[in-house]
């Protein structure tokens, strides 16, 4: 005769039942009756379930953090003569001992980070698959977009900011390729423009060409190209009404910074 477990948790209950199910293997050829009752919030559901366990002569096997729903089904449990496992409980005690601190007692954070996770894997699949304007595809899809001429820091920005799980697309601004349509079909405020000095996007051009190997004297790094591609972006960037930041003596962390706080001020 197969044994009934009541698998009982404040979240999910996938923890518990999994639990459950590797010590039941142990015994009897794992044969049993799992009854899973997930998220749990109040006394008026531990009552229902501790009088159905009496009546099926059940164990309980709980995961719940919640100490007043903890107290109450470790109380009444004893007083029904009811066997009510705690599966967290001895882990949680070598925690607290540990830390030195209480538990945060919250159902579902383990859920919430798994769920921050993919998130931010998410992003950074986007921000690889949309970078350097890849696919424009991306544009319309995307919580930031980033734009600017080559040298501003689009992709490390793109990456820092989808490890915040934002997905961001850039798109290089390059005088002989017009822009992509897109751009001009989103909001506004999705799209950031990224401008330098030209002095600054010199330098780092140079060092980007001494790094390659090639030559310095290029016309990649030459100070009038590198005006006349600064100007068609600012042209670019006025036509879509953007906001703009000059990442000259900025940090990537900084200019995220100047972003994260742009959007959180617009609510987004």
């Amino acid at each position: 005769m197969a044994i009934i477990v009541y698998v009982v948790s404040d979240s999910v209950g996938e923890t518990a039942e999994l639990l459950v199910k590797a010590v039941a293997t142990q015994f009897n050829g794992g044969e049993m009756e799992i009854r899973h009752y997930s998220y749990v919030q109040d006394i008026e559901d531990l009552k229902q379930i501790i009088a159905q366990s009496k009546i099926s002569d059940a164990i309980i096997a709980y995961t719940i953090v919640v100490p007043l729903l903890k107290q109450f089904l470790d109380e009444k449990a004893k007083e029904e003569g009811i066997l009510a496992i705690d599966l967290m409980s001895p882990l949680m005690q070598a925690f607290r001992s540990k830390f030195n601190s209480e538990p945060k007692s919250e159902p579902g954070l383990m859920r919430k980070l798994d769920e921050n996770y993919f998130r931010r894997v998410e992003a950074i699949e986007f921000a690889v698959k949309y970078d350097d304007g890849q696919d424009v595809r991306g544009i319309r899809f995307a919580d930031i977009v980033l734009i600017g001429v080559s040298r501003t820091s689009k992709t490390p920005l793109s990456m820092y900011l989808a490890n915040k799980r934002f997905k961001v697309a850039n798109v290089p601004l390059v005088p002989e390729i017009a822009p992509p349509e897109e751009l001009f079909a989103i909001p506004k405020n999705k799209c950031v423009g990224l401008v330098i000095t030209p002095n600054k996007l010199n330098e780092i051009r140079i060092e980007r060409l001494k790094n390659l190997g090639l030559t310095a004297q290029a016309n990649y790094a030459n100070l009038g190209r590198i005006l006349e591609e600064l100007d068609y972006a600012e042209r670019i960037m006025k036509r879509i009404g953007c906001p703009v930041i000059n990442v000259s003596n900025k940090a990537v962390e900084e200019t995220a910074d100047v972003i994260l706080a742009m959007f959180k001020k617009r609510g987004a």
